[in-house]
């Protein structure tokens, strides 16, 4: 998981490396557009799949840096200028990126289909090895990573008909 947040932070920052030299720092863009630009396009980029993010303290300052030099850049300040990032955020109106990360974590978005779920592959073979082979699920479960047991198991269960 770490690896896939360090690859979006890559991306984020090749996006800001993008967008620096033509819009970020330009003084005739206003804020207001480059923060636009912040909320389209850097945001998505570095925030791609966050759903199934767990951040560890370490990956959360990694963010949090990523983050704020973007920021800075729109404030038109540096390292240097040792202006802190609670200011620049309340400055900018802009919430902190990972607290918008965790608090659509814990909301999920969308709503289950009506009727009965669809059946999965899997629940499928596990009920014909029950009504077959008498085996439960749970030693499924212990046998589905050994390839060659596995695949003994399926030869043993009789073929599916054709639904065509």
């Amino acid at each position: 998981m770490e690896r896939e947040i360090n690859r979006r932070i890559g991306a984020a920052s090749a996006v800001m490396q993008t967008l620096h030299g033509s819009v970020v720092v330009k003084r005739e863009l206003s804020r207001k557009a480059k923060l636009s630009i912040y909320q389209s396009i850097f945001v998505p980029a570095l925030t791609y799949g966050h759903e199934l993010w767990v951040v560890p303290e370490r990956t959360r300052s990694r963010v949090q840096a990523a983050e704020m030099s973007f920021l800075r850049t729109v404030a038109g300040l540096s390292l240097r200028d040792r202006v802190r990032s609670s200011v620049i955020r309340e400055e900018l109106g802009i919430d902190p990126l990972l607290l918008r990360v965790e608090r659509s974590q814990a909301r999920p978005t969308g709503r289950r289909p009506r009727g009965r779920p669809r059946t999965r592959w899997r629940d499928d073979v596990s009920r014909l090895a029950w009504e077959h082979l008498g085996i439960p699920q749970e030693e499924l479960d212990e046998v589905a990573g050994e390839r060659e047991v596995w695949a003994s198991l399926l030869r043993l269960l009789p073929p599916r008909p054709d639904p065509g």
